[in-house]
């Protein structure tokens, strides 16, 4: 069965990805409006360096952002000029690693959903003088609602399931950076099958149920 420390890993891979996605979202809607309304001769590059974590080994960019996170980084010099500390090997640093990770889940399919909204709904409701800030809210947003669905569940799960980067970045610390992919590798290198043939189980469960939810609360969005 699972053990305490079985339990704290899953805790805190639950806040991590908790986190991470409602930062995500807030992030990623910008982005994603940017991507799929713009005809700037950035939008290729911005667009390819959004969908890097897909293709990047998660090694690669768990030691790209250890390089600029650490003490000799730019960003780690700036978190310790403004009294913060270094953010590997720490929750925070987990956190920024995952923004970097799951992006793409989160952008993509806001961007696939604004772009298929298209141009009619706002102008209708320009013509009813309203103002671009209202028109986002009152009329993108709740159109766009499958689209968050979407994002929200593929962002939450693709950070639960994260290995590489979180070890790169927030090493085995018990109760602080411990995750349960980290976890389930903690107890095959320790010959204990059994603890991980549990834990195991227990996130194919769960990436399972996401998906069955995914499929079936969001039919739209799955054919899209």
């Amino acid at each position: 069965m699972l053990s305490e420390s079985d339990w704290s890993a899953i805790r805190l891979s639950i806040e991590l990805a908790g986190i991470t996605t409602l930062l995500l979202l807030v992030i990623g809607t910008p982005v994603a409006w940017w991507l799929a309304r713009t005809h700037s001769a950035w939008k290729g590059a911005v667009g390819a360096v959004v969908a890097l974590p897909i293709v990047l080994p998660p090694t690669v960019i768990g030691f790209y952002l250890l390089v600029l996170m650490g003490p000799e980084g730019p960003v780690g010099r700036l978190t310790q000029a403004l009294g913060l500390g270094v953010l590997p090997f720490s929750f925070a640093g987990l956190v920024v690693a995952s923004l970097f990770y799951s992006l793409p889940f989160v952008v993509q399919p806001l961007q696939n959903v604004f772009e298929a909204i298209g141009e009619r709904p706002l102008e209708a409701a320009a013509t009813l003088r309203a103002s671009p800030l209202d028109r986002f809210f009152s009329v993108v947003v709740p159109l766009a609602r499958p689209g968050y669905l979407t994002a929200a569940v593929l962002g939450f799960a693709h950070t639960i399931g994260e290995f590489g980067v979180v070890l790169m970045i927030g090493g085995n610390i018990p109760g602080e950076t411990r995750v349960v992919s980290v976890q389930i590798y903690d107890h095959v290198e320790a010959l204990e099958y059994a603890q991980a043939n549990w834990l195991a189980a227990a996130m194919l469960a769960f990436s399972f149920a996401v998906l069955l939810a995914l499929y079936t609360l969001n039919p739209s969005g799955r054919r899209r």
